[in-house]
Order: C-alpha cells, then structure tokens, then sequence
C-alpha cells in the first residue's frame, strides 16, 4: 500500500505487533458490502464507468465467496480491507486499483466496524428477549411460592417467587432499552470522510447512507475517523448487561446451596467434583458471574485506550475490535447458557415456606398498630421490643402470650390477634409494583408485552 514511499517492507517484529487479520478478519462481509456501495458512489461521480463499475461488482461477489470458503484463514494480509483488495485484484486485475479512490482505510474501519455492531445489538437484544420471556414464564409457574424476601442478606418480608424473577427481568427491559438507544447512534455513516478532511471526490453520501442502512451521515470527517464512542457506550451497555446477569446468578447460587434449597438446578446444567461424588455444582452461574468482570475490563481497556488520542485516527484504535468482539462474544455464550438453566431449574416451595419466620410479620404488627392510631415510629418501636422479648423467651414472634404484649402496649394483643396467614401478609403489599399477585400479575403482564416486541417500545 505504500511501497512507493519507503524502501523496505516492515520488519518482522513490526509486522507481528501491526498486523490485526487475526481479528479483524471477521469484518470481511461488512467491507465487501461497504466497498460495493462505495463504487457505486464513484461511479455516480464519474471516477468508475459503467463497465468498470460492473466488473468490480462482479469481482466482490466472488471475492465474498472466497473469503465464505475460508480465504481468510492463514492470509499473509496486514488487516481485512488490505485482504479484499489483494482478492479483488485476483478477481479482476488493474482495475481494482480504483476502488479505494477517495477512501482511507480509516473511514473503512469505522464504517465497517460499525455496520458490525448494528448487526451484533440486534443479535445481543435478541438474546436478552428470549432470557426475558424465560423469566416471565417461569415466574408465572411459581407466583403461589412464597419465600422471604432479603435485604442486607438477612430475612426482611414475605414475598412471591415471582415477585423475585421479575425484580431480575426489569433490568433486562432496561438493557433492551439502552441497547435501542445506543444503536441510534451507532448507525451513522462515516464512509466519505477520507482519512480526516473528507473525500476528495463529492461522492453523494446520502445515497451512501440509504445504501447501507444507516441513520445519518458523520458531521466532521476529523471527528469521524477517530470516534470511538459509539464502542465505548456498547461496552458500558454489555457491561451493564453483565452485571445484571451477575446478581441473578448470586441469588440463584445461594438458593441452589443445601442451606437454602429453594431450587435445583437440572442435571444437565449442573456438574459434579472431581474428589466428592455428593457434589452438585452451579457452576453455569458461578462462571456467569465471573464474565461479568471480564466485560468490565473490556470496557475500561478501551477508556483507557480512548482516552489520551488527540481527534482522528491513531493506530491504538486497533485495540477497539478486539474489545468489542470479545464482550459480544462473551454474552453470546453466556446468555443461553443462563436461559437454559433458568428454563430447566425446579424450586422446592416446601422449603421456601419453610424458610419463613414470624419475625418477618414484624412490618404487619406496625401497619395494624398505626390502624389502630398510633404512629409509625412509636409503633415501630413498640414491635421493636415485643421482638425483642420474643428473643428472650425462645419463641416465635406471633406466639408471645398476648398478656405480655399487651403489658408493652394494649393495642399490639389484638393486633397480633389479627395476624393472618403468609398469604394475607404479602397480599398486604398491593400497591402497583408490590408483592401482591394482583401486581405481580399486572407486571408479567407488562413483561410479556415487552419481551415480545421490539426493544425500543
């Protein structure tokens, strides 16, 4: 490419540090279909006639068909779009020269790398839809399940096994949400940039645009080539997205230890220990929590990279593609491996309930003293120590002898008279986003319409 300004070829330790083929080869359909679309674009400029413009057409389709049949594989090429151009001068010899007529490499990266990632979000949100869906279905087999509810680690009040799964499905419509958001953005164009000042040759860049399904067109050739952005903002989204896969898979490993036993996992997402023939490990959700650190350092790789380049292109920029396949790749093994397990888990309601506690009637006993006038606070306090003397005692906190609760206050016998079943207490909780089936019902409703459409509604 640039043989005519230096004697030499780059050394052999240069060239290994140079060359980025062995990942970025992957962007070989996106430069094809850029490339078309750009002579296309020259031949509207009158760089390309008719039967120049027809042969190169001709010349990538089969030189997409190559690189289909595995031309990449063991290529000598310093990056994808010098390995196109050198097939298309197989393909049709001389006058695949004129090609790269008014285009650098640097708008080519860009244009390409992002068409990529339109394609990966689509596939990404696709995922995430069918990981939603599973929870919604699965929360509606268990909306009868009733566990405690935990904050600090520690028992708080009574809810629904569905209230717990769709707590983890609304980040993922949240997810879904940013992803739109973010692909609006990456869908603009860069191709007619140049290297920083723009093309020397008026190519009609709306047409280019329309042509390869972007939204707009790149206001500033400098800005560009240079901005990354858009792969720093999918990152933060993946990374997001990992977090969140995170903290299901953390309640679902404590729930899956035998000092839990809420569910268990299937056999074949489960797997066994080498020494101990007893064990049953998740390790499908240990390894999911972990990825989430490696999407986290994806993302602050490509900041760090980012953030000492002046505007336009540096060769740093190489590292983006790395980062950013590695992190789509990484959810692309993860997310179905998560939706498998969570298709396939089986709860014990037995031991959920089981699980409960007067003590997490504490918050019930409060709510009937204020009915009854008096303040939260005081009333608070007042459960406070009828929790306090339970302790004492060695008893459940509904099985203090009312006579001693009414000693503490003689409003708090009758209301623990008036306590009902675990049922009557989550039911308590209805207000809209509550533990109450009522609204847990209009949530898996809300998420089964959400899941099933588009993830910018």
């Amino acid at each position: 490419m640039w043989g005519g300004r230096f004697s030499l070829g780059p050394s052999e330790a240069l060239d290994a540090l140079n060359r980025s083929l062995p990942v970025d080869h992957r962007l070989w359909p996106q430069d094809v279909t850029a490339s078309k679309a750009w002579v296309h674009a020259l031949g509207r400029v009158g760089v390309l006639n008719p039967a120049e413009e027809s042969q190169l057409l001709d010349g990538l389709d089969r030189v997409a068909e190559r690189l289909a049949d595995g031309a990449a594989v063991g290529a000598p090429d310093e990056d994808v779009h010098t390995l196109v151009e050198r097939l298309l001068y197989d393909e049709v010899g001389a006058v695949a020269g004129k090609l790269h007529t008014g285009r650098s490499r640097n708008d080519q990266v860009a244009t390409d790398l992002r068409l990529w990632t339109l394609g990966a979000i689509d596939q990404l949100d696709a995922d995430l839809a069918a990981l939603g869906r599973t929870l919604v279905g699965r929360a509606r087999e268990g909306i009868d399940a009733i566990l405690p509810g935990y904050t600090h680690g520690q028992r708080a009040q009574p809810v629904r096994w569905a209230y717990v799964l769709v707590a983890h499905a609304w980040p993922l419509v949240r997810d879904r949400q940013r992803l739109a958001d973010a692909r609006r953005r990456v869908a603009e164009l860069p191709l007619g940039s140049g290297a920083i000042a723009g093309s020397g040759f008026v190519v009609d860049r709306v047409l280019l645009k329309e042509a390869l399904g972007f939204r707009a067109v790149s206001a500033n050739a400098l800005d560009a080539t240079g901005d990354r952005d858009f792969v720093a903002e999918v990152l933060f989204h993946i990374a997001l997205v990992g977090t969140h896969l995170s903290r299901l898979s953390a309640e679902l490993i404590q729930y899956a230890s035998s000092e839990y036993g809420f569910v268990r996992l299937a056999d074949d997402f489960s797997t066994g220990s080498s020494l101990m023939p007893q064990k049953r490990n998740p390790d499908v959700f240990e390894l999911a929590r972990a990825k989430s650190g490696r999407l986290l350092g994806d993302l602050v790789a490509l900041l760090t990279t980012l953030k000492g380049i002046p505007a336009g292109y540096s060769k740093d920029l190489q590292e983006d593609k790395a980062l950013l396949f590695d992190a789509f790749d990484t959810l692309a093994v993860v997310l179905p491996a998560v939706t498998g397990a969570l298709a396939s888990l089986g709860i014990d309601p037995e031991r959920m309930r089981a699980a409960l506690d007067a003590s997490l009637r504490a918050t019930d006993l409060a709510d009937l003293l204020v009915e009854a006038g008096v303040p939260f606070r005081e009333s608070h306090a007042l459960v406070g120590k009828l929790v306090r003397e339970a302790e004492r005692a060695g008893v459940p906190l509904d099985r203090v002898p009312q006579v001693v609760a009414g000693g503490i206050h003689p409003a708090l016998g009758a209301a623990l008279a008036q306590l009902g079943t675990w049922e009557d207490s989550v039911e308590g909780r209805a207000t809209p986003g509550g533990s109450s089936r009522k609204s847990v019902e209009d949530q898996l409703e809300e998420l089964r319409k959400l899941f099933g459409a588009g993830a910018g509604t």
